[in-house]
């Protein structure tokens, strides 16, 4: 008897430990209903203000589009058949209607079956350009706006793998491209035999590099690389004309001058590296005259592999090379005044440079920063606005510069970039004559304009400032006001201070509206409808609280739609995504509002509202360490901390079930649900999608984390719970995509968790997506996973009683 028992026994386990083909299964109808909702159309305002274009946008793909074939290289992933990128989230129709009371025009003359990317209005906005991805190629293709009518270039092979492979000229006649290069043969078998190890070698200089993905591997990923990265710059007219200019080569970027003389092109070219994607490897900065030739050599820098792995690190020499969007033909850069590394001393962090057409004698000096450069907003001679950033304290600087009188940068605004609250807006950009984006401003180049979140103790509010940015004194034209979540997209006229806004309400779809901030007049642009009126209505309430140590957290509940008070308290998901801070008043300030709408993308957690759960999503995880404290430093303790506020806030509002609560999250958020099964017993069960577990294999740092493993090894450790694998006795749920491609999440973070767990007896289930990376796009896929979920909050949550009595089997292939 003891022995027969020993053998079912062992069965049971094998079967338990084993592999699966499980088909595809579905969720729950409520889920799938929910998750098949169609997605609201993209819209685009012309610049001028005159037009709406709508875009139609392609649903969840099927798998088989997914698995089309797929190269990674140089942290690029390419679509070999068509030469562009691999994963496009493509539009299918165009719909044009010209403000505020216009007919909807259906753009004609569309190809069959259309996967519509790059969208763009010409500078005169009398077109719009866009690209179409075929089965083998992708094309150009131009819209008539006033004839709603649509028509290929012809002859035209895009090259697509940098993205944005076109640009318009100012004169809206002529377009810069990167096309494919004729003749350039077969692709490069990767069948031929080695000729050789691959050996790479380094002496004695610091080369530290973060952890990426789909980096080169062989001298074959090389000469796949060198083939469909290798492009001809092309000028291409409107009537169909085309000039290449310059030579062929890997063409990153060609951007055209705002006058429409010289374009701007960036090379990548050899060494390659192995260790680092092509935004490292070496590039030549050229300007090139519209007619072909070469005008001018600006730069031909190194391989950049030895910059430090700081925030605030920058690679030597010049960088960000760009067009002064408010000058004919001048091109700017930045170099590093302190080498580069933030941890030198200097007074001087940055400085700009500017050389004027025809790109001859010395460059210009623009500025001086005390900041790493964080970017540029061009007005005209009179006024420029310059963003410096230190990461370190989260520090943020920007200052006015009159390039008329050289004089020196004056500060404009000076502060933490996590006080959300203090947050001045993003200053608001339009188009000049040469059809550039430029900032918007009076005659005297006094006065801008701010668009901003508003974030507040009640939530965001978003809101337009006029402000004088010579006597920093500024005038509201308007802000959102309950019960609605209203944003601003364009001001269609400033002296009448007329915008375009999209407003939504929590059970009202996001819809765009004209609107008039003097006299409040309101007219609806569209009428898009609630995806999700089957429901019947969210109930959404923003929750604030307080961890044990005073820093202020907020969550948004959601219940089901029938609940009731008296239905008591239910079983309950908390989803979140932990951040750093430097400051204790920042961590705890609110985010997001309580009066936008929600839509439910494929990873959120709401869908279990329909199975009667109460879900705490975006729950605040705050990480704090203040002054020289970092704040991961006690990570491990502030986590616990925050989701234990969370769970016993929902328990005093009596929704809350805590002997039934589990917890999920993505990407990080994975990782700190494996690290709260860990360290503490909060939870009936865990969800981690697509996480990273074992620090080590990141050891030059990671998400806000600086420091090396070398030099902060405990905390690396501490945060593991790949370390913790014999102290995770909570049923949890790793689901990674096969083919994910974001910085540190490889598939081997979870298959090794996975392992140890297993070898530890813990309740574990794997599952892996075929073709999917980071975030999942398949139908099939996102049905899989929401089945796998549903089945496992179940079956550990809503019955835990259930399944602690039940024999752990997996099920049987096919089943």
């Amino acid at each position: 008897m003891k022995q027969t028992f020993l053998l079912l026994a062992l069965s049971l386990a094998g079967l338990a430990s084993r592999a699966q083909n499980l088909p595809y299964q579905l969720p729950p109808k409520a889920i799938a209903t929910l998750a098949e909702a169609p997605p609201t159309p993209r819209v685009s305002i012309s610049p001028n203000g005159q037009w709406m274009l709508m875009m139609d946008v392609q649903d969840m793909p099927a798998i088989a589009d997914l698995s089309q074939p797929e190269l990674r290289l140089a942290g690029l992933r390419i679509n070999p058949r068509t030469n562009g990128p691999s994963r496009v989230n493509y539009a299918t129709t165009l719909r044009l209607k010209r403000l505020p009371d216009g007919k909807e025009l259906l753009v004609q003359g569309l190809p069959a079956n259309a996967r519509i990317s790059e969208v763009n209005w010409s500078p005169d906005n009398s077109r719009i350009a866009f690209t179409h991805t075929t089965d083998n190629h992708m094309e150009l293709w131009l819209a008539d706006v006033s004839a709603a009518s649509a028509r290929l270039v012809p002859n035209l092979f895009l090259n697509g793998v940098f993205g944005s492979s076109y640009e318009w000229v100012s004169d809206s006649k002529n377009l810069i491209a990167r096309a494919i290069v004729g003749g350039r043969g077969e692709v490069p078998s990767t069948l031929v035999p080695p000729t050789g190890p691959t050996i790479q070698e380094n002496k004695g200089r610091t080369a530290a590099a973060r952890t990426y993905q789909d980096l080169l591997k062989s001298p074959a990923d090389e000469r796949l690389f060198q083939y469909f990265a290798l492009a001809q710059t092309v000028r291409v007219g409107v009537d169909g004309r085309m000039q290449p200019l310059g030579e062929p080569g890997i063409i990153q970027q060609a951007s055209p001058s705002p006058n429409g003389r010289f374009v701007l092109v960036k090379t990548r070219h050899r060494p390659f590296s192995y260790t680092l994607p092509v935004s490292s490897f070496p590039v030549r900065v050229d300007v090139l005259s519209m007619e072909g030739p070469v005008v001018k050599t600006l730069d031909d820098l190194p391989l950049a592999d030895n910059v430090p792995t700081s925030f605030d690190a920058a690679p030597t020499g010049p960088r960000a090379h760009g067009w002064r969007e408010d000058a004919p033909a001048t091109v700017y850069w930045v170099e590093a005044q302190d080498g580069g590394d933030p941890k030198t001393a200097a007074p001087v962090r940055d400085k700009i440079f500017a050389l004027a057409a025809p790109f001859e004698g010395s460059a210009l000096e623009l500025a001086a920063l005390p900041l790493r450069f964080a970017g540029i907003y061009w007005g005209t001679d009179k006024l420029a606005l310059v963003e410096g950033y230190r990461w370190a304290d989260r520090h943020e600087t920007m200052w006015t510069l009159d390039l008329a009188t050289k004089t020196s940068l004056t500060v404009l605004f000076d502060r933490s970039s996590q006080n959300t609250y203090t947050d001045p807006g993003t200053p608001y950009l339009t188009r000049n004559a040469l059809g550039r984006s430029v900032l918007a401003t009076d005659a005297s180049s006094s006065t801008i304009y701010l668009f901003g979140m508003g974030a507040s103790p009640e939530g965001d509010r978003p809101f337009v400032d006029e402000l004088n940015v010579r006597t920093k004194k500024s005038l509201r034209w308007w802000r959102s006001a309950a019960p609605y979540y209203e944003v601003p997209l364009t001001i269609l006229d400033a002296g009448k201070r007329q915008l375009v806004t999209r407003r939504e309400a929590v059970n009202e779809a996001p819809n765009y509206f004209l609107r008039d901030t003097r006299g409040g007049r309101l007219v609806a642009l569209t009428r898009f409808t609630n995806p999700y009126a089957s429901l019947g209505g969210l109930k959404k309430q923003v929750l604030k609280y307080k961890r044990p140590d005073g820093v202020e957290l907020t969550a948004n509940l959601y219940l089901p739609p029938a609940y009731k008070k008296e239905d008591g308290a239910l079983p309950t998901l908390l989803e979140a995504y932990p951040v750093e801070f430097k400051d204790k008043k920042d961590a705890g300030q609110v985010k997001g509002s309580p009066y936008a709408f929600t839509r439910l993308s494929w990873g959120s957690p709401v869908y279990w509202v329909t199975q009667g759960y109460a879900v705490l999503q975006g729950t605040s995880i705050p990480i704090v360490g203040e002054g020289d404290k970092q704040p991961n430093d006690t990570y491990t303790e502030q986590l616990v901390a925050s989701a234990k506020a969370a769970i016993d806030e929902g328990q005093r509002l009596g929704v809350v079930d805590p002997k039934r609560v589990a917890v999920m999250g993505h990407s990080y958020g994975a990782f700190m649900t494996a690290n709260l099964l860990a360290h503490s017993s909060l939870f009936k069960a865990g969800i981690a999608r697509s996480g990273a577990y074992n620090r080590t294999l990141t050891p030059f740092g990671f998400q806000g984390e600086e420091r090396t493993y070398w030099q902060a090894s405990e905390v690396y450790n501490a945060m593991s719970p790949f370390n913790y694998a014999d102290k995770i006795k909570t049923p949890i749920l790793l689901i990674h995509g096969e083919a994910d491609n974001n910085s540190g999440t490889f598939p081997m973070q979870s298959e090794r968790f996975y392992s140890a767990l297993k070898g530890h007896g813990a309740t574990v289930r794997y599952v892996v997506l075929p073709a999917e990376s980071h975030g999942y796009a398949a139908r099939e896929s996102i049905m899989h996973m929401l089945w796998e979920m549903n089945s496992w909050l179940d079956k550990y949550v809503k019955n835990p009683a259930a399944a602690e009595t039940a024999p752990t089997v997996t099920e049987a292939p096919g089943n």
